[in-house]
């Protein structure tokens, strides 16, 4: 019977043991299994961060493309409206001229000599030098806008 007692005995220290296993693994489990839920948000939050992202750089990417359509929109306006200026600008000259040559005839056939002949050349040469520094201006302008 001692053995008996001895055999009861033993079994008796290894439920003892085994709990506390089961204790120890238990904290180690929940802390497992917090570890992986606090995991997956994370993962979940990044994937999350990263659609945020993608879509950001979708909207910045078609109002970037908006920007250009409106800047090239406007500048062929912008040289239209400078060709546009760039012929009137001929044609006030040609009215001019005209004009001149008109009150010159007049003067002549009223019997006054025209003395501004020679300040006539001045003038042109004047006008013809202010054309080109304005022609001169507007083509920088336009390679300026050309390379943006």
């Amino acid at each position: 019977m001692a053995d008996q007692t001895t055999d009861s005995t033993s079994p008796a220290p290894l439920v003892s043991t085994s709990s506390p296993k089961k204790e120890v693994s238990n904290p180690v489990d929940s802390k497992l299994t917090e570890l992986s839920e606090s995991r997956a948000e994370l993962l979940n939050r990044i994937q999350n961060l990263k659609q945020d992202l993608q879509s950001w750089r979708g909207k910045l990417d078609t109002q970037v493309q908006v920007y250009r359509e409106e800047l090239s929109g406007l500048k062929k306006t912008l040289n239209l409206e400078v060709e546009q200026l760039r012929e009137e600008f001929k044609d006030l000259k040609t009215t001019l001229n005209q004009q001149q040559d008109d009150v010159s005839a007049s003067l002549k056939s009223l019997g006054l000599q025209d003395n501004s002949k020679d300040s006539e050349g001045q003038m042109d040469k004047k006008s013809e030098a202010k054309e080109e520094e304005v022609e001169a201006r507007l083509s920088d302008e336009n390679a300026k806008e050309s390379e943006h």
